[in-house]
């Protein structure tokens, strides 16, 4: 996918995916299409994220530095899993808005279990990948930047039912933004289209368009 279209005034959304997942996952297509109908004026742009902690920060930071010096209108980030914890270290460093699906608080907790498999990602590209220690050991430093109190504006959307993640830890992670956390539901947020508006909103408030 090519870069984000610099040096436009509209809005500019960056979707960060989960882990060994794509820009291609349900969620970011169902939210460009949305846009595409409804909010054509944003600009749409979800990049390939490693599942190698080093690689991922690296690119990301290189995108947000070259939106943020490049780009004239607002910038707002979505993250799912993974994705949750890309756009929160982000929102950190720029003080941008972020949506937070079901994010994910520490991944350095769940990566030690694909040590040393052949990993390929859940939307079948032919491509595989092999984390290592050092990789946990990233991702964990990673997070020690990311610390109370936060710096971004967040909106985190949570259910009770995700089977891969304890939303509890996110609900107190975020304690003191604003949270939708449902009963139910499961880790790739049951009903996801229901938000697309009110998510947009939160991330360009209409009084700032």
């Amino acid at each position: 996918m090519s870069h984000p279209q610099f040096s436009s005034e509209r809005p500019l959304l960056i979707y960060l995916h989960g882990f060994l997942s794509s820009p291609q996952s349900y969620k970011c297509e169902l939210l460009k299409a949305w846009l595409l109908e409804h909010r054509p004026d944003i600009v749409f742009y979800a990049p390939l994220v490693s599942p190698y902690p080093g690689e991922a920060s690296v690119v990301l930071g290189k995108i947000l530095q070259d939106s943020i010096g490049n780009h004239l209108g607002p910038i707002g980030l979505v993250g799912s899993s993974m994705g949750g914890f890309w756009s929160t270290w982000l929102a950190e460093q720029h003080r941008l808005p972020a949506v937070l699906v079901n994010p994910a608080v520490k991944p350095s907790r769940f990566m030690p279990k694909y040590l040393g498999q052949d990993l390929q990602p859940y939307s079948g590209e032919m491509q595989t990948y092999r984390l290592a220690p050092e990789d946990v050991d990233k991702m964990r430093q990673l997070e020690g930047s990311v610390v109370a109190p936060l710096a971004g504006r967040y909106w985190l959307l949570a259910q009770r039912g995700d089977e891969t993640l304890d939303c509890r830890e996110a609900e107190q992670f975020y304690q003191g933004q604003r949270q939708t956390v449902e009963e139910g539901g499961d880790h790739s947020f049951q009903g996801f289209a229901r938000y697309a508006e009110a998510l947009v909103d939160f991330l360009f408030p209409p009084d700032n368009n």
